[in-house]
């Protein structure tokens, strides 16, 4: 089982803030006292002690920054290239939809809406313990249709420009694809680009979006598994928007790509 980073942090900072107080509320001073009637000596405070007073002021700072500003994450898979490769390492946040409680992503405060073209971190539906990316593509009410590897929506024909066949030799580290041909995408404002493979099925739907839910793709549009697959994302489970790339390195194949560190996500 995937261990969940954010309650062992919640826990962890709730561990050492109550042995903290506890001892400066109630503790220390006894053990102060009897200790300098015995020996004459102030003593040193225990070692459980000691580190928690340490680590709680830290361990909040992260809790806070994580739950409520910006939290890192790796990109594992290629269902957002061109836009994102394998071992791209982004910073998500957190913020841009509304504050959540960390652990129960109970929404607190509402701040923002998503916008159609955002690429959006969420619990995936099917395994809310695992972490997907995807762009917005429909919103609460909107109709989509995939017809012919084309998007629509409600109706409507995603303008999209073909900027010939993608081979990837221009990004350290990805690999070149025989079939892939990239479109550039126009979502509303957004424009940002997409592959289509020639010889992968249309995968040809339509879907209403339910008030609530979200439809999302994934920019490498025959190589993702998204809401064509497994439906709508539910709005508690949105965690965030991808604002930028901070590091790029893939494990698997030793080797990184430095031009990438510092661009933006659109």
């Amino acid at each position: 089982m995937k261990p969940d980073f954010s309650l062992l942090l919640v826990l962890l900072t709730g561990l050492t803030g109550i042995i903290w107080l506890l001892d400066s509320l109630f503790l220390r001073r006894r053990r102060l006292d009897r200790e300098v009637r015995k020996t004459g000596q102030r003593p040193r405070d225990p070692v459980v002690v000691e580190y928690s007073r340490s680590l709680f002021p830290i361990l909040l700072i992260v809790l806070l920054f994580r739950s409520f500003l910006f939290e890192p994450f790796k990109i594992p898979s290629g269902s957002m290239i061109p836009t994102l490769l394998i071992g791209d390492f982004i910073v998500v946040n957190k913020f841009a939809y509304g504050l959540r409680l960390p652990v129960l992503n109970t929404k607190f405060v509402s701040i923002g809406e998503p916008e159609r073209g955002d690429v959006v971190v969420f619990r995936y539906p099917v395994d809310p313990k695992v972490n997907f990316i995807k762009r917005m593509v429909g919103l609460p009410g909107d109709t989509i249709t995939y017809r012919d590897k084309k998007l629509f929506i409600n109706g409507e024909e995603v303008p999209r420009a073909d900027q010939g066949r993608y081979s990837g030799s221009d990004v350290k580290c990805d690999t070149p694809r025989a079939d892939a041909i990239r479109y550039t995408e126009s979502l509303g404002e957004v424009q940002h680009d997409v592959l289509v493979h020639k010889n992968s099925g249309s995968r040809g739907q339509q879907w209403v979006v339910p008030e609530g839910h979200y439809f999302v793709m994934g920019d490498n549009r025959d190589r993702s598994n998204d809401s064509r697959e497994w439906g709508f994302v539910p709005e508690e489970n949105l965690m965030g928007r991808a604002v930028g790339i901070w590091l790029n390195f893939d494990y698997r194949k030793g080797c990184g790509d430095l031009s990438r560190i510092g661009d933006g996500i659109h």
